[in-house]
């Protein structure tokens, strides 16, 4: 069985709160799950000690076990010190976009145009 610890969501629409779940993975994202392990409150300030409460002794039962965290709950154990800091390496993600591109190739051809006509 795999297992997985991933955030449930829960609260009302525009108001988010979620519950940090172990879950076997083929449950649904706010189905059964096999036990409670923490919150996590997005609406709170960064900085605040409310934003993620986890009991971190069950979570590193549950990683001993086979669990496997979902990328958002990885950085919450990372930033928890719980489990050690990946690498990360998406280069599309600093990529613009399809009409960013475009845009920047316009912007390039109007730039280089006046530079044309100014150096005749």
């Amino acid at each position: 069985m795999a297992m997985k610890i991933r955030l449930a969501r829960g609260g009302s629409k525009k108001r988010p709160h979620y519950s940090i779940v172990a879950t076997d993975s083929r449950m649904p994202r706010d189905g059964r799950f096999l036990e409670k392990l923490g919150t996590y409150n997005p609406l709170l300030a960064k900085d605040s000690e409310e934003r993620v409460k986890m009991d971190v002794e069950r979570v590193k039962d549950w990683l001993s076990k086979g669990a496997q965290p979902t990328d958002r709950v990885a950085r919450m154990l990372e930033a928890a010190g719980v489990t050690e800091k990946k690498t990360r390496s998406n280069p599309k993600k600093g990529e613009p976009g399809k009409a960013a591109k475009e845009r920047a190739e316009k912007k390039a051809a109007r730039d280089a145009a006046p530079a044309e006509d100014a150096a005749e």
